[in-house]
Formats: structure tokens, sequence, C-alpha cells
């Protein structure tokens, strides 16, 4: 029971009093297996991105594996990697897949509409400043154009994602 409030905790917040050692830990691991295959996959894609730029360019861009935006989008891999452990963990009809599904349908709306409209808008703006300036400031740098994604790249960047959570969660 939380005392202030009379609301019971969630089983895995708080032991009880009996139990055994080590129990405390085995919490802590069972609270972040979620967490694992979707940092996985998020830094895997990362890393792909990185080393294709590198192979199409024979130039390392350390930047590539930071950046976002491109094939596949690893914000919706990570995101629906997250939901579908959550789900697979807690239940499909848990409060708690709820609220993870939620925020990644978020995510991934925001990946494919506001971010790649901005990217656009940053495009043009590079163009506009290019074509029609003949001196642009020096200092001035090129806005970031590859920002958003594709339906497709995020579709498949799920795709990607729920995979993993499931050859996770079968293999651990």
């Amino acid at each position: 029971m939380l005392p202030a409030y009379g609301l019971r905790a969630h089983p895995l917040a708080h032991g009880s009093a009996g139990e055994p050692r080590g129990a405390s830990f085995d919490r802590e691991v069972v609270a972040t297996k979620a967490f694992w295959p979707a940092i996985t996959i998020g830094l895997l894609i990362q890393g792909y991105k990185g080393l294709s730029d590198y192979l199409r360019t024979r130039r390392w861009n350390l930047r590539r594996f930071v950046e976002t935006g491109g094939m596949p989008s690893s914000h919706a891999a990570s995101v629906s990697a997250l939901s579908t452990s959550v789900g697979m963990l807690s239940g499909f009809g848990s409060l708690l897949f709820g609220v993870t599904l939620y925020f990644s349908l978020v995510v991934m709306y925001d990946a494919a509409g506001l971010r790649r409209a901005a990217g656009r808008q940053a495009m043009i703006l590079n163009r506009l400043i290019a074509e029609h300036f003949k001196h642009p400031e020096r200092e001035a740098q090129k806005l970031m154009e590859l920002l958003g994604h594709t339906p497709l790249e995020v579709l498949v960047g799920a795709l990607l994602g729920v995979a993993t959570a499931l050859l996770w969660h079968w293999v651990f």
C-alpha cells in the first residue's frame, strides 16, 4: 500500500518483507526487460545508417550515426519494439501497453509528419538562399534537410522493431 493515498503499488514496484535475497535485483531486471530490445534495435539501425553511408561515399560521416531520417526509421523501430515488449510482458490488454502504444504512435506520426515537413522546408530554404543570394553569410550553416521519414521508412522501422522484440523474447 502507498501510505499517503491508500493505493496498492504494482507488484514489481516494492517487495514484500519475506522476499528472498536477490528478489529486488530480479524486479529491476524484469522492469527493464522491455528496454533492451528497444535500445538494441535503435542502435543497430543507426549503426547501419552510418556504415551504409560510408560504403556509399567511401568517407566516414560520424554525424550519420546520430542524425535523424533515412531508411529505416530507428525511432519507429525502437518504439514499436518497446510497445511489443511491454505487451508481451504486461499483457496486450494492460494499461501500461495502452500508454506505451499511444506514445509510440505519436512518435511515429511525428517522424512521418511534422519532422518530414520541417525537412522539406529546410530543403526549400537552402535552395532559395543558394539561388537568390550571391554572398550568403559565411557563418550561416546549411539547414539540416534529412529530418523526418517517409511513411514507408516508418513502416519498415516499425516492422523491424516488432520482429526484434518477438525474436528477443523468444531467445531470452
